[in-house]
């Protein structure tokens, strides 16, 4: 049922969606006045969480509870949640949205974002650490992880954090090459196509994206990011530090035997422009001239997570910067480096991430019982929907399912049949579709009983 696990392109770890950023709470038919319980299941970014923050009204609160399948991509959405709440006092909003999409879009980074970086996984490591009753930041709190899971993060939080080289045996490796580990997975993904790869990333664009209505996705920087992985290239600048976030290991069967390799093992067809780049209220960005976009995703991507930024700042009671606030400081301004105390506040929001094996356990507590108003699953984890959703769903919830439109290794009669099962496994879990909202093939939304 797993659509990501179907395609080889795809990957094995969702590093990124295959959707663009929602507002989960006004998908559906309700308009909440306080508090909202939202439920992420293996959303694999923040893209929604900025998204919904985005719309709040002021006097409304938003509770986020996220369960992954991959402690990896844990640690991925504490490093951007930390990046997205560094005050501008440390980094100037231009910078901070640059750093942003360059670790999550480039399998190699600058090394000025590999320092940020690093301390980054340094402050984060603290906080899984040493918490342990008392989440140190609400948005992000740990404190229901396992033992095991916080053991797990702190573990990749030091690898990101590792010198480059290594000159004794008692230290670890030297990172891998990041070329090698994604040419790996091109080859491998390609086969006997290998060779006429350029013809291949071009079919892929102009004949399944472009076709799907992600015109904006510019033909340069996507075959720029299949060959090498890079989507954004937003400085001048060298891009060659391994970006360590987006490494993890993958079990093989070598001779009987289960072997750890680790490399990329993520999308290398649908891009990271879904997320934040193929759509934006700002209709100058999408403007054409002789058929041809003006701009591209990557300008749409650094547009919307700036303005999420942006969004984030006035939650923290502070007025929105302006343009020229909003410049990175110049040369000769020394910025310090934000700690987890640091951090932006943000009035009435949390995000707390649960164990990797709880959506089973939920219905079984009662704080959870008929506990959620959104309910959201990535396609990657529809085959996880099962009937105990009804028990932690509030009275009309509303539950949206990541559709397969973009996961490019599935054709059209894959991709209905996809939209059929999940159509099929929400009516058994007591929700019905809902038909009266924006007709949307990239999500399916559902509406819940109403007892």
């Amino acid at each position: 049922m797993s659509a990501g696990r179907a395609a080889e392109g795809a990957g094995c770890v969702t590093w990124w969606g295959f959707s663009p950023a929602r507002d989960l709470i006004n998908m559906g038919p309700h308009r909440y006045e306080r508090d909202v319980n939202v439920l992420l299941v293996g959303s694999g970014d923040l893209r929604h969480i900025l998204k919904t923050v985005a719309g709040l009204q002021d006097q409304q609160s938003l509770h986020v509870w996220v369960v992954e399948n991959s402690m990896e991509v844990v640690a991925r959405q504490l490093l951007f949640l930390y990046l997205a709440l560094v005050p501008q006092e440390s980094m100037g909003i231009n910078e901070k949205t640059e750093v942003f999409l360059e670790v999550f879009g480039n399998s190699e980074i600058r090394s000025q974002t590999e320092e940020t970086l690093s301390h980054a996984a340094s402050q984060l490591s603290l906080s899984v650490t040493e918490t342990l009753e008392t989440a140190t930041h609400a948005c992000l709190n740990t404190t229901l992880l396992k033992f095991k899971e916080r053991d797990e993060l702190a573990r990749i939080f030091k690898l990101w954090k590792q010198p480059r080289s290594s000159s004794t045996s008692s230290e670890p490796p030297a990172p891998i090459s990041m070329s090698r580990a994604w040419d790996y997975r091109v080859r491998q993904h390609l086969g006997t196509r290998y060779d006429s790869k350029k013809g291949c990333f071009d079919w892929d664009l102009t004949m399944k994206l472009h076709e799907k209505g992600c015109g904006v996705i510019n033909k340069q920087q996507y075959a720029r990011w299949r060959e090498r992985g890079l989507a954004f290239e937003l400085r001048e600048g060298v891009y060659q530090t391994p970006n360590p976030t987006l490494l993890s290991s993958r079990v093989f069967n070598q001779r009987g035997d289960k072997v750890g390799v680790r490399g990329y093992w993520g999308d290398i067809v649908s891009s990271p422009y879904l997320s934040f780049g193929i759509e934006t209220d700002d209709k100058s960005l999408l403007k054409t001239q002789n058929g041809q976009h003006i701009k591209t995703s990557q300008d749409v991507s650094f547009a919307n997570v700036q303005g999420l930024f942006q969004s984030l700042s006035s939650r923290r009671g502070c007025p929105t910067a302006s343009h020229s606030e909003a410049e990175e400081p110049s040369a000769g301004t020394e910025q310090k480096s934000a700690t987890i105390n640091d951090l932006m506040h943000l009035h009435g929001i949390s995000v707390t991430f649960l164990p990797m094996d709880s959506l089973h356990k939920l219905p079984e507590k009662q704080k959870y019982s008929h506990y959620f108003n959104s309910i959201y699953f990535s396609a990657s984890c529809a085959h996880q929907l099962g009937p105990m959703m009804g028990q932690i769903a509030a009275p009309d919830a509303v539950l949206v399912v990541e559709l397969a439109k973009y996961i490019l290794d599935l054709d059209k009669e894959q991709e209905a049949g996809f939209a059929e099962k999940v159509a099929s496994i929400a009516l058994e879990a007591g929700f019905e579709p809902w038909h009266e909202g924006k007709n949307d093939d990239v999500h399916a939304i559902f509406i819940g009983q109403k007892t």
